[in-house]
């Protein structure tokens, strides 16, 4: 079975923003996949259903079989551990240094003290920053900061990372040197989605590419690079002819 599965999924803010129509996909456990289109087409938003950050308007989003809709309040945050999460509003505390940054995960998640310092030794390791472990973010470059959040994600081991546009602040080395430590954590057996602009790594990294039309899933591939269709006006426009043609038939 997939670890995950979006069926005929649709999220609508109110009072009638259409963020994503009738998106339907699987996951296989251990794929890398990435979420491709344009700013506002509802890349982030997928990751945010996915991790229950947002609840969909309609449609069905499993994670593991589980219907995640049918969590009660008090079991999302052990679901969410299942998740590691790197988004642009969830940057480190400036006053905290690096460690307490991730401790402070750590003990949310009731993780002991002796444990949390074992995880957060190894997850910096992971990304090169042991040596960065007492500096705070200010004193850190963006790329550093990066691998922080990174190692943040990962530390209390999570079966899935969901890293959106983790490379939209980077220069071009440190935007390779963050896809090749996110490589390395799907081949130790992660699950990875990651949302990206980037052309140029899309391209490069040859994975499973989801696109995003308009808030609508227009194309699905494998091995594949950045699709055309991410970027054309006039499948864009495609795509609003389709839904104002459902409209009139409503």
């Amino acid at each position: 079975m997939a670890q995950i599965v979006f069926d005929r999924v649709t999220k609508i803010f109110e009072p009638d923003d259409l963020v994503l129509e009738d998106i339907s996909f699987r996951v296989e456990k251990g794929e890398f996949v990435f979420l491709i289109g344009k700013s506002g087409v509802g890349k982030s938003s997928v990751l945010k259903l996915l991790s229950r950050q947002e609840e969909a308007t309609g449609g069905k989003i499993f994670v593991d079989e589980k219907d995640i809709s049918a969590l009660k309040r008090r079991e999302i945050p052990f679901f969410r551990r299942k998740f590691g999460i790197m988004q642009a509003d969830m940057r480190c505390l400036r006053d905290r240094d690096v460690y307490e940054n991730l401790f402070l995960v750590m003990r949310s998640c009731g993780f002991s003290r002796r444990e949390s310092k074992r995880r957060i030794a190894e997850a910096l390791g992971r990304v090169g920053m042991a040596h960065k472990v007492k500096a705070f973010p200010q004193e850190l470059s963006v790329g550093e900061e990066a691998r922080v959040l990174l190692a943040r994600a990962l530390v209390t081991g999570p079966e899935i990372l969901l890293a959106d546009e983790p490379t939209a602040n980077l220069d071009p080395d440190a935007a390779w040197d963050m896809m090749n430590l996110i490589n390395d954590v799907n081949h130790q057996g992660i699950t990875v989605i990651v949302s990206s602009h980037s052309v140029e790594l899309v391209n490069i990294m040859r994975k499973r590419v989801l696109t995003l039309v308009e808030g609508m899933l227009v194309s699905d591939e494998k091995n594949a690079g950045y699709s055309s269709k991410a970027l054309d006006i006039f499948e864009e426009r495609r795509v609003r002819q389709l839904r104002e043609r459902k409209s009139e038939k409503l």
